[in-house]
């Protein structure tokens, strides 16, 4: 069998690098052009569509990827294997180029077998391509293998003689290589049924666990921003050639490439959807691209940064994230290019294409995403759809206003992030957004709780019936003039009869009601809802809830306790809370501190431990909440990104009010010098000369140096133009100072905290989070 290569794929095949991966994806996509083309023809396919990737063993073993196609004649076999062959459907199918096959395979052994047969076949034909054996005149082996059963239908791919690296990474690899073409595969797996089994266990589509498409957020109060956007926009037809596939930029009878009459037209379309993970992560976000059903880009996040027509290369910003951008984004989507041109090594789009430039503005607009720095440049609002999630979504504050599950005082990340692998494993108690949509009800409950608590605090409280009747020299047991018993009108000195008394005996409640009565009466409180344990000391399975209704909680003895555990069978136990415990309203205390206590008495007597109290808690902290955990690195890169925030809102404002020059006349020489030397670190050289003329000094300026801006231009940052607080409507001196205190006090915090976290002490850190928190609540929404 003849294979001569192309001279064109010669010069090609030296500079191609294909990952492991990307060599198997390579051979699977034959398999499923050739399930693709079953389903176009309209016919039925018995036999299933089935792709099995069997991995070495050893580094001397094989890679086996067989299917139940339709099997090939020897002709079309020909042409596949040939290195160069252009024939294929550059447009409706995965394999886009003949060489795919030969580079995916030369990568991963010396030599190939492949085996092919149809239905009524009376044998297997096929050809042994041996890289050591291939002469100048390119001429394979062809082969045969006896089949038992005519009806037998497919092709299989036996690679040998394995390059010992790659053999071994597919030897060990096989979860994170299922992985990886769940993924790629996703779409395909999911919507098109097909099965793909790598060695002997079926990949399964990881899907987008994103929130329902009837969530959304209020923006500003007054525009409701789904947390879901499809995408469907048909573009006009296209002709494409069916040689070299190249779309043709005008109308005509050849190809204005090669010359080709092979001249279709096509449909051009996007489609597919954005929307909104339920989970915030560092990488996992971005969108995922498709050319066919599969994967292009994963996880891509170009999208996210603006080019500005007007700079130079090089000039990128980056919008999304913005706020806190150390703890990752959100944004997700799905979106189908299957016009747009790829890479040959399918990992990327043709950029420089016109039908990627058009997706892109589509998808994202040509303007910036953030509205003020798009009106601060003389842009229009941004309406694409990735505009509409940014400004929906753009912050991570817990609540209903940005769609973030918390525990009533904080977004609860690694927590959900646990949840959303629960929901890849196929869990169905994650299977919907429900879990995540209760605990962001549940973060508002307790939120407006605390709120009300420290109102009831802060107003006197009913007078102190005992105090007052002692005052007055009456007995304290005595009622009050006109109290009334529970069984009729008061009466001073009534006693309740025996037959009474024998009664409430009788309907005494025993613990389990009184515990399940608890338990009626109360909310899950899914943050402390998790295993608590450690290696040395064994897991507790606990469910933590809230008591509502203002009921108290009382142990076996009758006295109040803030938490009683409920232990249940085997390690399964449940811890009931009582949120109005004075330890919690009076005291600030933490409902994870005091779980601890409970929870490491429990373990200390199931492992027999001679741990003292303060190593449990600190060994239980330390291995199960440790997302809680405060360290300078931590705080520090908050403190920074919002920091960051702060500075691009200020530059927005300035630039667009004109009081640049105003803003920094009130630097001193020594912040001038130290903004001069940040630019030039950061390779602004050439803004160094124009600093004052426009905000982008701010950006370089020491941390400290924006409280002293606030203070001196109050007028210019509040009443809701980058902090919320009000100044100018208001008349009171005292009040202007103490609406501007608020902001600039939190501010000296976080600056501070920016700079100097590496030496921050535990109760330093502690008070610069809640600075970051609080100021994060001060930053205006943006129109």
């Amino acid at each position: 069998m003849k294979i001569t290569p192309s001279a064109r794929v010669l010069r090609m095949l030296g500079e191609i690098e294909f990952d492991e991966w990307q060599c198997v994806a390579e051979l699977v996509d034959n398999a499923f052009d050739d399930f693709s083309e079953i389903l176009r023809s309209g016919g039925e396919w018995a036999a299933g569509y089935n792709v099995s990737v069997s991995l070495p063993s050893s580094a001397n073993g094989q890679l086996l990827i067989a299917d139940t196609g339709q099997g090939m004649t020897y002709e079309r076999l020909e042409r596949a294997v040939r290195a160069g062959w252009s024939g294929n459907d550059m447009h409706d199918k995965l394999g886009l180029f003949g060489m795919g096959f030969n580079v995916a395979t030369a990568r991963l052994g010396k030599r190939t077998r492949v085996l092919t047969t149809r239905p009524g076949d009376t044998e297997w034909i096929g050809v042994e391509i041996d890289l050591d054996r291939i002469k100048d005149d390119f001429e394979a082996t062809d082969i045969t293998e006896p089949k038992s059963d005519s009806a037998e239908h497919g092709t299989k791919i036996v690679i040998d003689r394995l390059n010992r690296t790659r053999a071994d990474w597919l030897r060990r690899n096989g979860p994170a290589l299922r992985n990886t073409l769940g993924s790629v595969y996703s779409w395909i797996l999911a919507e098109r049924g097909f099965e793909l089994y790598v060695g002997g266990a079926r990949v399964k589509p990881v899907r987008p666990c994103r929130w329902g498409e009837d969530r959304s957020v209020l923006h500003n109060g007054k525009e409701r921003i789904p947390a879901y956007i499809p995408i469907d926009e048909k573009l006009e037809d296209g002709l494409t050639c069916g040689d070299c596939g190249q779309w043709q930029l005008a109308r005509g009878d050849v190809c204005a490439d090669c010359g080709s009459e092979r001249l279709t037209v096509r449909e051009r379309r996007i489609h597919g959807w954005l929307g909104i993970q339920r989970y915030l992560h560092k990488t996992e976000y971005g969108i995922d691209f498709l050319r066919n059903g599969r994967k292009i880009l994963r996880w891509d996040k170009q999208l996210f940064t603006w080019h500005n027509p007007d700079g130079v290369v090089g000039n990128e910003d980056p919008e999304y994230p913005v706020d806190l951008a150390h703890q990752g984004g959100r944004i997700i989507g799905e979106i189908h290019l299957d016009h747009v041109p790829v890479t040959y090594q399918k990992d990327a789009f043709e950029y420089a294409d016109r039908s990627w430039r058009s997706a892109v503005e589509l998808l994202r607009g040509v303007a910036p995403l953030q509205p003020k720095r798009a009106e601060a440049l003389q842009y229009p609002e941004n309406e694409s759809p990735l505009a509409l999630l940014f400004k929906g979504f753009r912050r991570n504050d817990a609540g209903l206003r940005y769609l973030v599950p918390g525990d009533g005082s904080k977004p609860i990340h690694e927590e959900t992030r646990r949840w959303g692998l629960k929901f890849q494993k196929g869990d169905s108690g994650f299977e919907t957004d429900e879990r995540w949509w209760r605990q962001v009800l549940e973060h508002e409950e307790l939120k407006s709780k605390g709120k009300e608590a420290k109102t009831a605090a802060s107003v006197p409280s009913q007078p102190d019936e005992r105090a007052v009747m002692d005052a007055l020299g009456l007995p304290s047991d005595a009622p009050a003039s006109g109290a009334t018993q529970p069984n009729g009108p008061a009466t001073v000195g009534a006693t309740a009869s025996s037959t009474d008394m024998k009664g409430v005996k009788d309907t005494v409640e025993t613990r389990s009601e009184r515990l399940a009565r608890y338990e009626n009466a109360s909310t899950p409180h899914a943050y402390l809802s998790r295993p608590f344990g450690h290696p040395a000391l064994g897991y507790l399975n606990v469910e933590t809830r809230l008591l509502t209704g203002g009921e108290r909680l009382l142990d076996d003895a009758g006295q109040a306790v803030p938490i009683l555990l409920d232990q249940r069978a085997g390690t399964d136990l449940t811890a009931l809370v009582d949120p109005d415990h004075e330890v919690f309203q009076r005291f600030g205390a933490d409902y994870a501190d005091l779980l601890l206590v409970e929870l490491a008495a429990v373990l200390k007597v199931r492992a027999r431990s001679n741990w003292s109290p303060s190593r449990l808690l600190a060994a239980l902290r330390a291995e199960s909440l440790k997302d809680s955990a405060l360290d300078g690195t931590t705080v520090g890169a908050e403190a920074r990104d919002l920091l960051a925030e702060v500075r691009r809102r200020l530059v927005g404002e300035l630039d667009l009010t004109g009081k640049s020059g105003t803003a920094f006349d009130h630097l001193t020489p020594e912040e001038v010098t130290a903004t001069e030397e940040s630019m030039i670190a950061s390779g602004r050289v050439g803004q160094v000369g124009r600093l004052g003329q426009d905000g982008g000094f701010v950006s370089y300026t020491p941390a400290l140096a924006l409280v002293r801006l606030v203070e001196a231009m109050p007028e210019a940052f509040l009443d809701g133009r980058v902090f919320r607080g009000p100044y100018g409507s208001v008349t009171s001196k005292s009040a202007k100072s103490l609406s501007l205190a608020r902001v600039t006090g939190y501010l000296a915090d976080v600056a501070t905290i920016g700079t100097f976290a590496s030496e921050a002490t535990a109760l330093q850190l502690q008070r610069a989070r809640l600075s970051v928190t609080l100021l994060a609540d001060e930053l205006a929404g943006e129109e």
